[in-house]
């Protein structure tokens, strides 16, 4: 093959800034796919007439059951092959999938689609994170994560722009005819347009070298290769700080993504904004307040891991749950839309600082050819927990406890409330465990 595999770039060089700016692209995309279903809960439910809790189903569990699940599998194949040519795989079929919830005819079809979706963006973030680990140093990797998850925050803000813009358009439009698909109703083009541009961006990973895997462990047959027993026994040597880790922020998460699935829908019905309105206002706060706090949050994890601070990322995590935890209980008592669009960007920031440093502590302290199998085990976690559970809950709150869709608020504060600080006793009681196995991994330099 072309040297393009197996490539020893300079480390922190040309092509792992590249490598990094394209995969961010590739998590931006999968991000407007992921979360344009946040601007259409009224549509969607009037269409099929479902309640919230059918519609966080389609939102959040449809979506991470199988993006967790296939996670470890698809992983495990990009520790032993070529990363980036699974993810260009894997973008494609996402994108088809994404463009076939447009042809959803009922719950049970777009339930499907959404599986789909997830099935494919099941394979990014693993390979990312260990094509990303083998390029940057320590010192600058949480840096470089962060700037790699600004796709989550550009992606999910552009999601609820754009989306507003064209949800406005589609809704006026009311039914439009396509070519080949037929008949649709408007917020079904919103499918459409926004799973197209995942295509032009697999043409770009194709570009990315894959580089040279740094971070080995010697197995009994002297190769790269390790067998499930040997990942089982590394988990198991280092389970307390990856049991504390995982869940502490995978509950934590649950209000994280709780929040960006029914900000909008928050906005309109909290505040009485309309829904393009809500889904701009929104989209431009995520960018805005997300990416400083992705950024921000990255900035400090390098500065405190650079001083000797081993656990570091862990840190930052905890401020960001302590930052966040107040915020998100006064979006239940909030009384104008300047305050909530306040105390939401302040939450929102706060939130982002676990983005890309929260698998970078997995890549810290695993060899290289069980990063993708450990990181995916994490996600497999932190989404079914936080991307499954987390809608449904603030959903079950507004249909069950407060029995009224207007209490929205009170039930993302209710969540928020409880969840953040046990997710911050979880991880507190693992720092001890994640500070040691940080130490162990200087070994594997």
């Amino acid at each position: 093959m072309a040297p393009e595999d197996n490539a020893q770039a300079p480390v922190s060089g040309f092509f792992a800034w590249y490598a990094v700016i394209v995969l961010m692209l590739a998590q931006t995309v999968s991000f407007i796919d992921r979360m344009i279903m946040g601007l259409l809960v009224g549509p969607i439910r009037k269409s099929f007439d479902i309640s919230d809790t059918q519609y966080s189903l389609l939102a959040g569990l449809a979506f991470a059951i199988f993006y967790s699940i296939m996670g470890i599998p698809l992983a495990r194949i990009a520790d032993r092959s070529s990363r980036k040519r699974l993810v260009a795989i894997a973008i494609t079929f996402w994108s088809l999938m994404t463009a076939l919830c447009g042809m959803a005819k009922g719950f049970w079809s777009l339930f499907v689609a959404r599986i789909g979706v997830g099935v494919g963006e099941a394979v990014l973030s693993p390979a990312a994170y260990s094509i990303i680990t083998d390029y940057f140093e320590k010192k600058t990797l949480a840096r470089a994560l962060s700037v790699y998850t600004l796709g989550v925050t550009i992606g999910s803000g552009l999601a609820y722009v754009i989306g507003g813009l064209v949800v406005t358009i589609a809704m006026q439009a009311g039914t439009v005819v396509l070519p080949v698909v037929g008949e649709r109703e408007g917020w079904q083009l919103t499918f459409f347009l926004v799973g197209a541009p995942g295509l032009l961006v697999t043409l770009l990973i194709l570009l990315i070298r894959e580089p040279m895997r740094r971070g080995l462990i010697q197995t009994e047959q002297s190769g790269a290769a390790v067998s499930v027993m040997d990942a089982v026994r590394f988990i198991a040597s280092r389970k307390r700080a990856l049991f504390s880790h995982i869940l502490g922020v995978s509950l934590f998460i649950m209000v994280v993504f709780s929040l960006n699935i029914w900000g909008p829908e928050y906005l309109m019905r909290t505040f009485g904004f309309a829904r393009g309105d809500a889904g701009r206002s929104f989209g431009v706060l995520m960018m805005i307040a997300g990416t400083g706090g992705l950024m921000l949050g990255g900035a400090l994890g390098d500065r405190w891991f650079a001083k000797g601070i081993p656990d570091a990322y862990s840190r930052v995590i905890l401020l960001s749950m302590a930052g966040m935890w107040p915020f998100v209980i006064a979006l239940g008592f909030v009384t104008t839309p300047q305050l909530g669009l306040l105390c939401m960007g302040v939450a929102v920031f706060f939130s982002a600082f676990q983005g890309g440093i929260a698998g970078g502590l997995i890549q810290l302290i695993t060899p290289n050819q069980l990063r993708g199998q450990t990181v995916a085990l994490y996600f497999l976690t932190a989404n079914l927990i936080g991307m499954g559970l987390g809608p449904t809950v603030v959903a079950s709150a507004t249909d069950y406890v407060f029995k009224s869709d207007a209490a929205l608020n009170k039930s993302i504060a209710l969540c928020g409330g409880i969840v953040i600080p046990l997710a911050g006793l979880i991880l507190l009681w693992g720092l001890p465990a994640i500070r040691k196995a940080v130490e162990d991994a200087r070994s594997w330099e």
